[in-house]
């Protein structure tokens, strides 16, 4: 029986796919036209086929990549992603890219109330695959006795040397910067989710900021919800008269 065009690049894709991690971004349709010297439409019919198979998937800002299960986090405890990754199979490794002590930028300043701090910039990786990219101040007294392979190796939480409460985190969209973008394997100003954690001591005081950067299109954020009173409405919202 005669091949379609669309079904054979298909099957050659799919050949390719085996060797390729979940969630790593594929060439542009633009680029994978010019390769097997066909139109866009035949491309976006062949990748159309991979993901009916649940083998591609597509997200705006992204373009196409290859499905895979996302990286779950839950929010319900003060911990590392890490290890809540290992817990389910999955390798965790930290590469960090950037360890200086420096004037505390106004923002962090604030927050952390010194004007020195310990700055460490860290790629993080599930199965070899980058998941994060991640930056950590902590005021330059509590740092000083920290070295550049203990932040690779352990969490800031086991090293300060304080007792810790808790954390406040924040996460909103934003679009990746090139520099991150490139550490992320993804295009320049694809969608990412943007969090900001402030972890305070026993005593209230902030004692850590950071601030993590995730492709949206590989994560998840999972938070219990307590039983509240029964209501028509979402919590937060009331009618107007």
């Amino acid at each position: 029986m005669r091949t379609i065009r669309y079904q054979q690049i298909a099957d050659e894709l799919r050949a390719r796919l085996s060797a390729v991690g979940a969630g790593e971004v594929l060439p542009s349709e633009a680029d994978l036209s010019t390769e097997f010297g066909v139109s866009r439409v035949t491309i976006r019919r062949a990748l159309e086929i991979l993901r009916d198979e649940g083998l591609v998937d597509a997200r705006q800002g992204f373009g196409w990549y290859v499905a895979g299960e996302p990286l779950r986090q839950h929010l319900d405890e003060l911990g590392t992603i890490e290890g809540q990754l290992e817990r389910r199979g999955i390798k965790p490794e930290r590469r960090v890219i950037e360890f200086d002590f420096r004037a505390a930028p106004k923002r962090v300043a604030e927050v952390l109330g010194v004007d020195q701090v310990l700055r460490v910039k860290r790629l993080n990786l599930a199965d070899g695959q980058p998941f994060a990219v991640v930056t950590v101040w902590c005021p330059a007294e509590l740092g000083q006795h920290l070295s550049r392979h203990d932040v690779e190796q352990r969490p800031f939480y086991e090293m300060l040397g304080v007792a810790l409460r808790g954390a406040t985190q924040t996460i909103g969209a934003d679009s990746v910067d090139g520099a991150d973008a490139k550490l992320l394997g993804v295009p320049a100003s694809s969608p990412v989710l943007r969090c900001e954690r402030i972890t305070t001591d026993t005593q209230g005081r902030p004692v850590l900021m950071s601030e993590h950067v995730f492709p949206a299109r590989r994560t998840e954020f999972v938070v219990e919800l307590p039983t509240a009173e029964p209501s028509v409405l979402p919590t937060g919202l009331r009618l107007v008269e």
